[in-house]
């Protein structure tokens, strides 16, 4: 007998059985035939950054837009804005941000000593500004005829032939003092500038001489004939206080000794 069909052999051959899934649709960003990936978020920005980065340095740097066109000074008194100019020499016609501002303000105050600080500044879009601040003298040192100007840090930054008006004027007659053995003549010079920088102003302004024999003695000639000796640099702002109260007290006195603060003296000559 023969052996008995199968279930699988009644049936007959097998059909493929038909999916009802329909295969998935190509997502727009992969590539197809004939197609390019289209760029990413992060890399538009990154290009859009990189072409305002350009166009920004063309602009500081390749356009005419914003370069130096004119240079002005403010500031100045016994200098002219022209012979700052000269010696700053901005360059005319280069980019604005391409100035070199610290070249500038350490060339000034290389060249002219009489400058005492500077500022150079950017204007936008076309200027450069010079801000001036020039030395003032607050005593005279005269030799063969000329004068050369000390400032209030005991600097000597110019030498003029006409002595400006209402500086007085320093006479160093240290020649057989002994404390230049211990002071020099730079020394008592910065000795002799503290002393005008504590002076009340009607009395500095009356100050003709201001005469340095050694440390501690330093005199002072005013206006009329009068004098006053100063002693050393030392006690200034109370020897200045005692000099105004003594001269309100002794208006006719010719001679003020302010040399001990706590016990002055005045006297006809």
């Amino acid at each position: 007998m023969a052996a008995g069909s199968t279930t699988a052999e009644k049936s007959g051959p097998s059909r493929p059985k038909r999916s009802s899934e329909r295969p998935p649709r190509a997502s727009g960003r992969e590539r197809g035939p004939g197609r390019f990936p289209l760029p990413g978020r992060g890399l538009m920005i990154a290009l859009a950054s990189l072409a305002l980065v350009a166009g920004g340095v063309w602009v500081l740097y390749g356009s005419s837009w914003l370069r130096v066109e004119r240079v002005t000074t403010t500031g100045t008194e016994v200098l002219t804005p022209r012979e700052v100019e000269a010696v700053a020499a901005v360059p005319v016609g280069s980019p604005l941000v391409s100035v070199d501002t610290d070249g500038i303000e350490a060339r000034l105050r290389r060249e002219l000593p009489r400058i005492d600080s500077v500022e150079v500044e950017r204007s936008w879009p076309h200027g450069i500004g010079l801000k001036v601040t020039e030395r003032k003298p607050v005593l005279l040192v005269e030799k063969g005829g000329k004068f050369t100007e000390v400032d209030a840090t005991g600097t000597r930054f110019a030498t003029v032939d006409k002595a400006p008006a209402g500086v007085p004027e320093l006479v160093l007659d240290t020649a057989s003092s002994p404390s230049l053995r211990r002071f020099d003549a730079d020394r008592l010079l910065l000795a002799a500038v503290g002393v005008t920088g504590e002076l009340p102003g009607k009395i500095a302004a009356d100050t003709r001489v201001v005469k340095v024999a050694s440390y501690d003695s330093i005199t002072l000639e005013l206006g009329g004939g009068r004098t006053v000796f100063w002693g050393s640099g030392e006690d200034g702002a109370v020897k200045a206080r005692v000099l105004t109260a003594l001269m309100k007290a002794t208006p006719k006195a010719g001679h003020f000794d302010v040399s001990a603060p706590t016990a002055p003296a005045s006297s006809a000559s």
